[in-house]
């Protein structure tokens, strides 16, 4: 790409890109509140959404085991610990990067934080056993209740010895350790206890390894099925487990699996070997060139002005990658370059993108800074993708629970069939899930307000999860 069309590029994003301030503290706080929606179980005497009730207060019963708690990963009632685990994963890292800068709201994504840890512990509370998913995912999809209402099957999920998913596991492993950091100076018996069975369930991981497609593929997939593999998430969980421990024995396995690594421009629910990259620039360790090397160009990848850039970008300055829910790829890469800035910054050094490109810890900042800023409505259409930020934002989320009456406004059980004509109503919600964000516009920043398009109007917990990150930094950082 000459140094002409780089400029004419930028030309064009700034002038269609809405220039606006941004109060990065109130959608931080918005951010946050979101898994407050996302809730199952009993709910607590300080729940603020307080339109939400509880619900799934039988899961695990019908095998007598509780499986309560936890989250719902995006408009239906299912608990997949995949995909909430990795959201876990990434508030916990969003506390551990930038909890300095969240003022007040520190104690509610720690609150967040444990409202995944304490079901995930429950889910990994038999040796050799860990549930991985509570609902019938078939049924549940093709109803919409309410929580709060739900009769469709809450059938358990579980791999073993003989039925294994290192993907989940290690994931799960990696959520509780990088939890057992967030925690550590707050409540030090807590996180020794996450850490303990972090330790245990990585062990499961990978001493009985095998896909969880192969052994529940019915049920989570195309759900969530793992297109990756589980070599990602091994090595994801064994860094973390480094970071949380310190000990020798999991660098080791970092180091010793590292030509396991895939693609180093992939990071989300599924895919965690950017994450892993730059992960290991926050070890300050021996043996860490080829990861920071990985890092260094998947950093640059992202680039507008980048030749090797592996991702597209919208007019209005969006970056796209493959797949549905776009804002999870905008959330969660520019969570890593994020934290990557602060490697740059610590180790006083540049990227060289190509004998002519360079660039610096702002740079980057100013990359994450332009998706932060289109999601909450510096874009063509000066729409906020997050739900309650500003006062133009999307009004008919594909979300149940937002879209049905709740408990107090409507008393009486809504069945399958019933919540049909909500779901099929052009109305607005009836309840605001402040805080969450949607999939996003299409590639042409055009973006229907309508919950039938569901990549477009869902929110997920892992869209959510790395932006109460990145919210915190342009807290501190509104300026950048």
């Amino acid at each position: 790409m000459t140094m002409k069309l780089v400029s004419f590029f930028l030309l064009v994003l700034a002038m269609v890109v809405t220039v606006r301030s941004h109060d990065y503290g109130d959608a931080l706080t918005k951010s946050i509140l979101f898994f407050e929606g996302q809730r199952s179980g009993k709910l607590p005497s300080n729940q603020r959404m307080t339109w939400r009730k509880d619900s799934g207060l039988k899961d695990g019963t019908e095998i007598g085991v509780d499986l309560t708690g936890g989250y719902y990963d995006a408009g239906d009632n299912v608990k997949f610990n995949f995909p909430m685990s990795f959201s876990i994963t990434m508030l916990a890292w969003s506390v551990i990067e930038f909890g300095d800068s969240m003022g007040s709201d520190l104690q509610h994504a720690l609150d967040a934080v444990r409202w995944g840890t304490d079901y995930l512990m429950k889910a990994t509370s038999f040796p050799d056993f860990i549930y991985v998913q509570v609902g019938e995912p078939y049924n549940d999809h093709n109803c919409w209740e309410r929580p709060e209402d739900m009769d469709t099957a809450r059938t358990p999920y579980a791999i073993s010895k003989q039925f294994p998913g290192s993907e989940v596991a290690a994931e799960i492993a990696a959520a509780l350790a990088a939890s057992s950091i967030a925690f550590r100076y707050t409540d030090f018996s807590y996180s020794v206890d996450l850490i303990r069975r972090a330790r245990r369930v990585f062990d499961f991981a990978d001493q009985y390894r095998g896909f969880y497609n192969d052994t529940l593929q019915p049920w989570v997939c195309p759900f969530y099925c793992d297109f990756s593999g589980y070599q990602d998430e091994l090595l994801w969980g064994a860094a973390w487990l480094y970071r949380a421990t310190l000990k020798s024995f999991y660098w080791d396995y970092v180091v010793k699996n590292a030509h396991n690594l895939g693609n180093y421009n992939e990071f989300g629910w599924d895919n965690k070997n950017a994450g892993i990259n730059v992960l290991v620039t926050r070890l300050k360790t021996s043996n860490a060139d080829l990861f920071i090397e990985n890092a260094d160009k998947f950093a640059c990848s992202l680039l507008p002005e980048s030749p090797a850039r592996s991702v597209e970008y919208s007019p209005g300055g969006l970056m796209f990658k493959d797949g549905g829910s776009n804002l999870q790829h905008a959330t969660a890469l520019s969570f890593l370059v994020l934290v990557y800035s602060r490697y740059l910054e610590e180790s006083k050094r540049e990227v060289s993108c190509t004998c002519s490109l360079k660039a610096d810890k702002n740079r980057f900042i100013q990359l994450a800074k332009s998706q932060v800023d289109y999601i909450l409505g510096s874009n063509p259409l000066g729409l906020s993708y997050m739900v309650g930020y500003s006062g133009n934002f999307p009004q008919r989320i594909h979300h149940r629970a937002s879209t049905l009456p709740s408990i107090d406004k409507h008393p009486d059980f809504i069945d399958c069939n019933g919540g049909k004509a909500y779901s099929d109503s052009n109305n607005p919600n009836a309840n605001e899930l402040t805080g969450a964000v949607v999939g996003g516009p299409f590639k042409n920043d055009t973006y229907p307000d309508d919950r039938v398009n569901f990549p477009q109007s869902e929110p997920t917990t892992y869209i959510n999860a790395p932006f109460v990150g990145v919210l915190a930094f342009f807290k501190s950082h509104s300026s950048s």
